[in-house]
């Protein structure tokens, strides 16, 4: 019996808080994306993984957060340039929507502040720091986490991961994106299908498959113009392939990145393939948690291990 798996990185401001210049258009989008992607995941009945960064579920804030070792600076932004925009800051609204949607969704973590985990000037104690967090204020929120989507996919601090209690992480895909990954897929057939594994530590490895988005500007009006958009070409095609095997075809996103109504209708168009074929085979649509629970099997090293911030 093949899956699916729907993985989102919900990050509002926090994605891009530490660049020089963040992508105006992507900053503003973030609230529309998050709240277009949970109609449409409503409408189709599709339960996904929304990794949320944990900033989001505060209430309120100084902008300073002393006790957080995040290196000098970091979150000056946060309290600069962005001061009075708690629109980017918080989303408080945005994550009771995942929890009270109907599709049963999971809530994962995107860490607390979207520190870069594979960075060398991450160390392990904002490592340690960061999931701890998010941890915490989860379960202000009566929640725990099991999954977690690494900031922009830099892996890393694995062990701390496991040490917290988490069981999965979405690991890297073994595909490539963008132009590239389309000439994979339609001219060398190459699969897009991915096989979780459990790692050295007790996590269960559930590597992408492709991302929504990789193929955008230019080359998706030009290809639009002359064929179809490609993304729903590709996703279609892992789609259907899942559906042939027991295979997992993992896609993921950023709310953010429906920026105008033609991303709205990818995703339409994704979610009615998805649907039709749902509803034809045995395939079945999971969460990341899901996942992690039928590879691991009931014992891992992650759930036997007790969290420090309990």
């Amino acid at each position: 019996m093949g899956s699916v798996v729907i993985s989102l990185d919900a990050e509002l401001g926090w994605g891009f808080h530490d660049l020089p210049e963040p992508p105006a258009e992507r900053i503003e989008s973030g609230r529309r994306g998050w709240n277009s992607m949970l109609e449409l995941l409503a409408e189709f009945d599709v339960p996904a993984t929304w990794a949320v960064v944990g900033h989001l579920m505060l209430e309120d804030c100084d902008g300073v957060h002393t006790k957080h070792p995040a290196p000098e600076g970091w979150f000056e932004r946060e309290r600069t340039d962005w001061a009075d925009r708690e629109d980017l800051r918080f989303g408080r609204d945005l994550v009771s929507g995942i929890l009270e949607s109907d599709a049963d969704h999971e809530l994962a973590s995107h860490s607390f502040s979207h520190v870069l985990f594979g960075r060398p000037e991450t160390d392990r104690q904002l490592a340690v720091a960061e999931l701890e967090r998010s941890i915490e204020i989860a379960a202000d929120w009566g929640q725990s986490i099991d999954s977690f989507i690494y900031p922009r996919n830099d892996i890393g601090h694995r062990d701390v991961l496991a040490e917290q209690g988490l069981t999965a992480y979405r690991g890297r895909s073994p595909t490539r994106d963008g132009v590239r990954g389309v000439f994979d897929s339609t001219i060398r057939d190459r699969s897009m299908l991915v096989e979780p594994t459990v790692d050295e530590h007790g996590l269960v490895n559930v590597p992408a498959s492709m991302f929504l988005f990789g193929f955008e500007g230019r080359a998706r009006t030009v290809a639009e113009s002359i064929w179809e958009d490609p993304m729903v070409v590709l996703a279609r095609r892992g789609i259907d392939e899942a559906a042939r095997t027991d295979g997992l075809f993992h896609m993921w996103l950023h709310p953010n990145n429906l920026t105008h109504e033609r991303d709205d209708r990818r995703m339409r168009a994704i979610l009615s393939h998805l649907e039709r074929r749902r509803s034809a085979t045995d395939l079945t649509v999971e969460t990341m948690a899901a996942v992690a629970r039928r590879t691991a099997g009931p014992t891992t090293v992650s759930e036997q291990a007790t969290p420090t911030w309990s």
